[in-house]
């Protein structure tokens, strides 16, 4: 088997079919400052499955609601505008790869470890006062690089895993050492293409390493909400996973998004029950 180039990857995924149209709506509609309750019901509408998933997040006893959501629009009224977007197109991107059979890779853990990244993100970018549902978003897909090259190269991805097991390394030495990449650069690349806003896409090639960011500010940046969000996710092992090895933290990223052990404790209460919620219904 020959080795893999990160150009050979850049061109699988130029290969790719693009996200279905009407997730590439609702991130317009999301980014559109000016966009209505009635714009995004009738996105959304527009698919029964995604629609239907809608409904049961506004109806799970999470959130405890007296009566029962019929519609999308009162949906949108209890949960919020952008929060029911960036759960309709959570539930649309869970779907887009399906690993191939015969590769050790549980798709139901990497998809339990985003969501818990994303709720993580999300309360962490509310802290820094930064776009909570951006958070969400970016939380979702800052390992989409790893599904996007299991898919596509399955038999160098294999190769990658045995790896990780055989030296017991985090995931992204184990890609560099036999791809020379890892899944950042893959994932930077494939939000890019799927026209993800240029903070998301930045926040997706920083997850593991804050520090690259070609700015030097003090403020935190999505990047930093992502890093630390992934940590927390795998520290709290919201995967389920066995032996789940938590990722090393930047202590810079840290510092701009001005934490400490007590304010996580405040920032992050019912984070678990609330994921349990959010993969139940996305999983139905």
């Amino acid at each position: 088997m020959s080795p893999l180039t990160l150009e050979e990857v850049l061109a699988d995924i130029r290969q790719l079919p693009s996200l279905p149209a009407l997730v590439g709506e609702l991130i317009r509609t999301l980014d559109n400052e000016s966009a209505g309750i009635d714009q995004l019901a009738e996105g959304i509408a527009k698919d029964q499955s995604l629609a239907a998933r809608a409904l049961r997040v506004a109806n799970s006893p999470f959130y405890g609601i007296q009566h029962r959501v019929s519609s999308i629009h009162d949906a949108i009224v209890i949960l919020g505008f952008r929060a029911v977007g960036s759960l309709v197109m959570a539930a649309s991107v869970t779907g887009y790869f399906t690993p191939p059979k015969g590769v050790p890779f549980d798709l139901g853990h990497f998809w339990r470890h985003g969501l818990g990244t994303a709720l993580c993100a999300r309360a962490l970018a509310r802290h820094a006062g930064l776009d909570t549902e951006a958070g969400f978003s970016a939380g979702l897909l800052h390992d989409i690089g790893v599904l996007m090259l299991l898919t596509t190269r399955p038999e160098h991805y294999g190769r990658v895993l045995v790896y990780r097991e055989e030296h017991d390394c985090p995931v992204p030495e184990a890609e560099r050492a036999i791809l020379g990449f890892d899944h950042a650069q893959a994932g930077e690349a494939l939000t890019s293409r799927w026209r993800f806003p240029a903070d998301i896409v930045r926040a997706v090639a920083l997850h593991h390493a804050p520090e690259g960011r070609p700015e030097n500010s003090a403020a935190a940046s999505l990047g930093d909400v992502v890093h630390v969000a992934n940590i927390l996710a795998h520290a709290l092992d919201l995967a389920g996973a066995p032996q789940t090895l938590v990722p090393p933290l930047s202590t810079a990223a840290w510092h701009r998004l001005g934490l400490d052990g007590a304010l996580l404790k405040a920032l992050l209460p019912g984070i678990e029950q609330e994921h349990e919620s959010y993969c139940a219904l996305l999983a139905a």
